[in-house]
């Protein structure tokens, strides 16, 4: 158990002992999408052709054919309800070209990551001997996924897509019932036993959780529970966990890679507006954000996505005003910029929520395959002028 922000360790258990990750692994092949995305080599409406390897791989998968193409967004969604195997090999050719150069390409990020007892074989976690992880390293790779790629994190939360027709569940099925559930992943082979990283906030304060070898799904989502239960009691005793600045992550754009900034982006601005009427309006123009005095707002938000223009923000949270149905008719709406890479990114949020509110919202925008990530009151800080 470990506390996001600080990267503190609650509670540990053999935490370095040698484990198989199992469909954990495609907690690596989501973060490389991301990083992709991120990174304007792909988008969500890219399609990747399927490969006779891909079509053929063994069960949970969504039942891909040779010669079809899918989208990354499919991809992403079926890898984190399905833990979909075809998904995940069709994901490793897409951006590694095979799924062996794919595998080396996994195992260099999380040596960058601090992952330093992980050996990735294949994309999705099926059986290999010499696939290996620990519980340490996929905290460090959970807590990375949700610190690097707030824009897509959201997507975790999904409870079930429909994909061609089909409804797909979740398989993390204590999303369903943990309070402050948000995400994570789900795995087991029959070497591994029943796997399962996850991550909760209550107060304010995001935990994340690994249980490796369990005996069966119940026991080990009950375990992770407990688990939660104890280290929210212990993380309840301690100061407000605060990140500092330089330990945030950049934001990136996600916009075309055509897609240039326009006059309204420069660094260190801010424009913030109203719902009014389901609609997003401008009420003040974007103005220099004060750098000093920063403060934690005592409410919830969202965040739908960060972007190299001011424009693309305001569409984005106009889009998820439509599409959450009333949920954020009276957010305040607030597009501060940070620099990504010598580049201003505008960072769009909706604000002044309840925690149901802003789970509510996400819940409502995965439906639809939006991007949404839910925002505790210590992250959504405003600029006090």
């Amino acid at each position: 158990m470990i506390d996001h922000t600080t990267g503190s360790i609650l509670e540990e258990t053999d935490p370095d002992a040698t484990r198989y990750p199992a469909s954990l692994t495609k907690m690596m092949t989501l973060y490389l999408i991301f990083d992709a995305l991120a990174r304007n080599r792909i988008e969500l409406t890219t399609r990747w052709p399927v490969s006779l390897h891909a079509s053929r791989q063994t069960p949970t998968k969504l039942g891909l054919r040779p010669g079809q193409t899918i989208a990354v967004q499919d991809v992403i969604l079926g890898l984190i309800t399905r833990s979909a195997n075809d998904a995940a090999v069709v994901a490793a050719e897409g951006l590694g070209g095979s799924e062996p150069g794919f595998a080396m390409m996994m195992t260099a990020r999380a040596r960058q990551l601090g992952m330093n007892s992980t050996v990735f074989q294949n994309a999705s976690g099926l059986p290999n001997t010499a696939q290996v992880t620990t519980a340490r390293d996929i905290a460090t790779l959970a807590r990375s996924l949700i610190r690097d790629f707030p824009q897509y994190y959201g997507y975790f939360s999904t409870d079930d897509f429909v994909y061609r027709g089909r409804r797909i569940a979740n398989h993390n099925r204590l999303m369903n019932w943990y309070p402050g559930a948000d995400g994570l992943k789900t795995g087991y082979i029959g070497a591994s036993g029943y796997n399962l990283a996850f991550s909760a906030v209550r107060d304010g304060r995001r935990l994340i959780g690994v249980v490796m070898g369990g005996n069966s799904a119940r026991s080990r989502d009950h375990e992770m529970a407990r688990l939660f239960d104890a280290s929210f009691a212990r993380a309840a005793t301690l100061p407000p966990a605060r990140e500092a600045a330089a330990q945030r992550p950049a934001l990136v754009a996600t916009a075309a890679p055509n897609d240039e900034p326009g006059p309204d982006a420069a660094s260190g601005r801010t424009a913030r507006g109203r719902v009014v009427n389901g609609r997003v309006q401008q009420v003040t123009a974007p103005t220099p954000a004060a750098p000093a005095r920063a403060v934690a707002a005592r409410s919830w938000g969202v965040q739908v996505g960060a972007f190299s223009t001011l424009e693309q923000g305001r569409r984005a949270t106009d889009r998820a005003v439509r599409l959450a149905r009333g949920t954020l008719s009276n957010a305040t709406v607030d597009l501060s910029s940070s620099d990504a890479n010598g580049r201003p990114v505008y960072r769009a949020r909706l604000l002044g929520l309840t925690e149901e509110q802003a789970r509510q919202a996400c819940r409502a925008l995965a439906r639809h395959r939006a991007a949404c990530q839910a925002v505790p009151p210590t992250d959504t800080r405003v600029a006090q002028r």
